[in-house]
C-alpha cells in the first residue's frame, strides 16, 4: 500500500510502498477514506517538531483520519467491517504518556491504518469523510481551548488571532457558546473576510496603528480572553495589551518561544492569566460528532481541497506557503 512516510534522521517524506499492516489484539484495520493536512505535519518535515515516544526514526505521518473498519484483530468483538469511523488523534501509552498518531505511531497518511479499538468514534452515514476527518485536531483543538481551558460563556468578548485551520473553526465554535463580540485578527485580507464569512464580528488587521483602541472601543474594557492559533511571539504581546480585567491569553498555537509579560505590575493588578492548551479532552469528539448530526455546527466550508495521498508533498507545500488560503487540505487514498 501507499504512505507517507517521514524519516527523521534526514527530514525527507516520501510516499513509499509498504506492507498492509495486520491488527493486533485490541485493534482494528481501518480503510482510510480521508486524512487532513495540519501544520503540525509541516512542522514535523521541516524539524520544528520532533517525535518525543516514536520508537524507530520513520513514522507514517496523519492524525486526522477517518474511514470505515476493514479487519478486526484476534480479540476484538462489538465492531463489525464497513462500520463507518473517525479515529482519535492521541491515546494513553504503556507508562500514562500521551500518544500522538502520525507522530509517536504510524498514522493515517496511508490507504490502510491501525487504530486501538477505544480510539474509534462512530460517525454517521451523513457525514463525509473528509469532514469527519478533520475533527480531531482541527475542530478539537479549538473547542477544548474555548470550552474546557477558558471556558467561555455567553456574551464575553473574544479575541482569535489567526483565522488559519484552527481559528476559523474557532469562530463558529465560539458562536455556538455565545461569545460576543468575536474579534478576529489576521494580516490576510482573505482570510479576514472568511472570518467575517463564518461568523466574526469585526475582523482586523494587526498592524492598524490603532488596533488596541480599535479592541477597547468594541469591548469596553478589553477581552475576557484571547487566543492565540498562531504560535507567533508578536501575537502575544499584542494580545495581553488587549486582555480586561481578569483577562485569559489562552496559548494555542505552537512555537517553542518564550512568553514575556512586558508589564508583569499591570498584569498582576489586573489579575490576568496566561495558559497554555494543547489537543482536546475526554468526550469532545463526541461532543463535536452530535453537533454535526444535529446541524449546529457546519463543516462543509472546511475543506478548502482534496488531494491524492501520492501528492501528499504538495498538499504540505501548499499548506506551508498558504497558498490559496487554505482552511484544511485533505488527502484521499
Amino acid at each position: 500500500m501507499l504512505a507517507g512516510r517521514l524519516h527523521l534522521r534526514t527530514r525527507r517524506f516520501e510516499v513509499e510502498d509498504v506492507p498492509v499492516p495486520e491488527p493486533g489484539p485490541g485493534q482494528v484495520r481501518i480503510k482510510v477514506e480521508a486524512a487532513g493536512v495540519c501544520l503540525s505535519d509541516v512542522h514535523l518535515i521541516d524539524g520544528t517538531l520532533t517525535p518525543v515516544f516514536l520508537p524507530g526514526d520513520t513514522v507514517t505521518l496523519g492524525h486526522e483520519v477517518a474511514g470505515v473498519v476493514d479487519a478486526l484483530g484476534p480479540d476484538v468483538s462489538g465492531w463489525e467491517p464497513g462500520r463507518r469511523v473517525l479515529l482519535s488523534a492521541g491515546e494513553q501509552g504503556p507508562g500514562g504518556e500521551t500518544l500522538t498518531r502520525g507522530v509517536d505511531y504510524d498514522g493515517g497518511w496511508a490507504e490502510y491504518a491501525l487504530a486501538t479499538v477505544s480510539t474509534l468514534v462512530p460517525i454517521p452515514d451523513d457525514l463525509p469523510f473528509e469532514q469527519a476527518a478533520i475533527i480531531p485536531d482541527a475542530v478539537s483543538t479549538p473547542w477544548g481551548a474555548i470550552t474546557a481551558t477558558a471556558a467561555v460563556r455567553p456574551a464575553q468578548a473574544v479575541g482569535v488571532w489567526g483565522a488559519g485551520g484552527l481559528g476559523a473553526h474557532a469562530v463558529q465554535l465560539l458562536r455556538l457558546v455565545g461569545a460576543a463580540p468575536i474579534i478576529v485578527v489576521d494580516p490576510l485580507p482573505a482570510a479576514r473576510d472568511r472570518a467575517l464569512d463564518l461568523g466574526a464580528d469585526v475582523v482586523l488587521d494587526p498592524a492598524d496603528e490603532r488596533f488596541v483602541e480599535r479592541v477597547m472601543a468594541e469591548t469596553g474594557t478589553g477581552l475576557a480572553v484571547a487566543f492565540d492559533f498562531a504560535g507567533v511571539t508578536a501575537v502575544r504581546e499584542q494580545a495581553l495589551l488587549c486582555l480586561g480585567p481578569q483577562g485569559k491569553l489562552v496559548l494555542v498555537g505552537l512555537s517553542g518561544q518564550p512568553v514575556t509579560i512586558a508589564d508583569s505590575s499591570r498584569f498582576g493588578f489586573l489579575q490576568q492569566q496566561v495558559l497554555g492548551h494543547y489537543g482536546y479532552g475526554p468526550g469532545h469528539i463526541e461532543e463535536l460528532v452530535a453537533l454535526t448530526r444535529r446541524h449546529r455546527l457546519d463543516l462543509s466550508r472546511s475543506v478548502s481541497g482534496l488531494v491524492p495521498l501520492a501528492d501528499a508533498a504538495k498538499a504540505v507545500e501548499q499548506l506551508e506557503r498558504k497558498t490559496g488560503n487554505p482552511i484544511r487540505l485533505v488527502l484521499k487514498p
